[in-house]
């Protein structure tokens, strides 16, 4: 399944793991800001939301972190790497 069809089909929760400076650059409406550093420390925030999850950051890097930080602690949820806020951002238009 494509991100666009997950996104389509599916209303998942968006973790935006951006700095908070980053986020002038532009937001997904209604996304999570939780930066990667504070991704163990902030797990139960995302597991309150509904998945699947897609995460995303500048270039996809970040998110990818998040991801495999998320794995290894257990998180339950089906997640997804959204990559670049700007990519994604077109996704949704």
């Amino acid at each position: 399944m494509t991100l666009k069809e997950i996104i389509e089909t599916q209303s998942p929760t968006f973790v935006d793991v951006r700095n908070p400076g980053e986020l002038a650059e532009g937001h997904i409406p209604g996304a999570l800001n939780i930066p990667v550093h504070d991704i163990p420390a902030r797990m139960q925030e995302i597991a309150e939301k509904k998945g699947p999850y897609i995460l995303f950051c500048r270039s996809g890097n970040r998110s990818s972190m998040a991801i495999q930080i998320l794995k290894a602690a257990g998180f339950p949820g089906e997640l997804y790497n959204g990559g670049g806020y700007a990519d994604l951002a077109r996704l949704l238009n």
